[in-house]
């Protein structure tokens, strides 16, 4: 199935260049490789094939966060802490966007975003991240996405305050916090947008597009910011000054299983974000609330905090400093103490072009130790202490 669909996406996206041949001349080499230029041992292509689409205008684009990993860690066991390590070549995501536009607005379009991702075994997926209708301005400064979508906080703390994703999700999803949220869902959401202020407002199932809905509970779910200053942070930072304060949630029903009962979460958290074209300057505080049923806390109850830094060198403003840090602190178990969950990223990027960046950095996680039981399942598999080096190349088209 994987083999099927990215043949089909490569075939579709060569299908429309050709469609465009009118302003856009192929050429072919002897092996019947494609090319926009010619070149010695090039054909020009006389009549290139046709692809005919109902939509006035497609767009495609792509993503990757092709990296390679080296962990050296204390790994738990009986009462003893053993030195491991290991290392891989990895390909952390890959996207595959089209957004097709068809209706009379020029703003208004449907989007699909294939994920290739590994799955908890190990295997390489292929699965829908976004697959959602977009209409614009169905109320004044609001559109809305219908479908599989967006959720209200994860695409805005990606896209003005922290930018390498590559290399760590933002702190509601990280697992080296609570792990309490995914970044799309199904579900319909509002977005309006205005010069100070702008707000995303949702109704959800509440599990991620990578789970399956269970019982019969939503998730209600916002995002609320204000701009200060008066500027939309939403990437370009190298040339932006802005300074935002948020505050987002979510209140998901029936979302958990605590010693066998069903629970809500629900969670609150405040942002803001500072920046100017030289360095960026961000913080949060989150808060997570999961009922205890036998005194059992879930492992998604807690509450913690981050900030993030980012300074820009050169003409261009290509060279960048970055560092991060989390703080997290599960709910314990009645009679247990609570323990803290640390982590720390330094690193350095720089932007070769518009079309690839490259980044290297090292995350320490540093988590307290022998103040739960080794058995205690809410510190999950990154129950230990040590470093991951990481180098990771960022290619977008």
């Amino acid at each position: 199935m994987k083999k099927i669909v990215l043949s089909a996406l490569a075939a579709l996206t060569l299908g429309t260049v050709a469609a465009n041949a009118g302003v856009t001349k192929l050429y072919q080499d002897e092996n019947g490789q494609v090319f926009t230029k010619p070149a010695e041992g090039r054909t020009l292509i006389e009549t290139p094939t046709s692809v005919f689409s109902k939509a006035d205008k497609l767009k495609f684009s792509g993503l990757t966060y092709i990296g390679y990993k080296y962990n050296d860690y204390d790994k738990l066991g009986d009462d003893v802490t053993e030195k491991s390590s290991d290392s891989q070549f990895e390909i952390r995501r890959a996207y595959f966007q089209l957004k097709a536009y068809l209706l009379d607005d020029p703003k208004s379009y449907y989007r699909i975003t294939f994920d290739v991702s590994k799955d908890v075994t190990g295997d390489e997926k292929v699965r829908a991240k976004y697959a959602y209708l977009y209409l614009n301005n169905i109320l004044p400064a609001t559109g809305v996405e219908i479908g599989l979508a967006h959720r209200p906080w994860h695409d805005y703390e990606e896209h003005n305050s922290w930018y390498y994703r590559s290399i760590s999700k933002v702190l509601v999803e990280t697992k080296r916090a609570g792990d309490l949220s995914n970044s799309a869902d199904f579900g319909i959401m509002t977005k309006t947008r205005t010069k100070y202020f702008e707000a995303d407002i949702g109704i959800f199932n509440g599990e991620g597009y990578h789970k399956y809905q269970r019982d019969n509970g939503m998730s209600f779910e916002w995002r609320t910011t204000a701009h200060l200053l008066g500027v939309s942070g939403k990437d370009k930072q190298e040339s932006k000054t802005y300074f935002d304060a948020s505050f987002y949630g979510q209140l998901n029903q029936e979302h958990l299983t605590v010693n066998g009962s069903s629970e809500d979460m629900n969670f609150y958290g405040l942002h803001t974000v500072y920046n100017q074209p030289n360095f960026l300057v961000a913080a949060q505080y989150l808060d997570s609330h999961v009922n205890k049923v036998g005194g059992i806390a879930s492992s998604k109850a807690g509450k913690g905090w981050s900030v993030n830094t980012e300074f820009r060198m050169g003409e261009e403003k290509e060279y960048k400093l970055l560092a991060r840090y989390d703080f997290w602190t599960p709910e314990a178990n009645d009679g247990d103490k609570e323990y803290d969950k640390k982590s720390y990223i330094i690193g350095a990027a720089w932007k070769q072009n518009r079309n690839v960046e490259w980044v290297a950095n090292a995350t320490v996680k540093d988590y307290d130790k022998g103040i739960l039981p080794l058995t205690d399942t809410t510190q999950g598999a990154d129950s230990y202490n040590g470093v991951d080096y990481m180098l990771t190349a960022e290619v977008k088209f």
